[in-house]
């Protein structure tokens, strides 16, 4: 049973990650500190600017001691400009961690004015989700070990290889919880198996 789920809270829309924990009666914990890491069933690495998350995870220890535990198996979802930080690509920031076999592009769908909700089919939930993309990053390339679970316009949009998922969207922001309890029954039931692929 989930104990406990981190969410990074050195930036980002993190409050909104744990409102949905909660609903769910999850125990969550705002992570801003390698000491924090302890103990943790899974962590969420939400939206927000990728280059200062980058920058902020760089010039302390926090970036290397969640590395290393992310390497080691601790189950992890990036939304947004997380999802840019566990993958690879061009641009900033650099350098990205590759712990999924996904090349993203940022900000690929547009600036802030070209943000929209769109209905998709998600692999594993009942029924369309609302999938909100904000200033959104496009999923260009998918290794072959890497499972797609949703597309929108036949692109990827959420993705997963070992204990790393990745979504270009924001769930966080609709009222419906159904994609934070996929992350936690699929990836952070405690005593699951978990092995990390690195894209490198």
């Amino acid at each position: 049973m989930v104990t406990k789920i981190g969410v990074l809270a050195i930036q980002g829309d993190f409050s909104l990650h744990r409102r949905a924990l909660e609903k769910l009666g999850v125990e969550s914990a705002e992570i801003r500190r390698a000491s924090e890491l302890a103990g943790l069933n899974g962590i969420i690495i939400p939206g927000g600017e990728s280059t200062t998350f980058h920058k902020l995870l760089t010039e302390s220890d926090l970036g290397d001691a969640l590395l290393r535990e992310l390497r080691n198996g601790l189950p992890a979802w990036g939304t947004c400009a997380g999802a840019i930080i566990l993958g690879y690509g061009e641009g900033r920031p650099q350098p990205r961690w590759r712990l999924i076999d996904v090349e993203v592009a940022r900000n690929a769908y547009g600036r802030q004015v070209d943000s929209f909700v769109a209905p998709i089919s998600f692999k594993g939930i009942a029924g369309d989700f609302p999938a909100v993309f904000i200033r959104a990053p496009r999923f260009i390339s998918v290794g072959a070990g890497v499972e797609v679970m949703a597309r929108l316009n036949k692109e990827p949009v959420a993705a997963s290889q070992g204990n790393v998922f990745v979504t270009s969207f924001h769930p966080e922001l609709t009222e419906d919880p159904r994609m934070h309890r996929y992350f936690l029954d699929r990836f952070c039931a405690v005593g699951s198996l978990k092995v990390v692929r690195s894209a490198g």
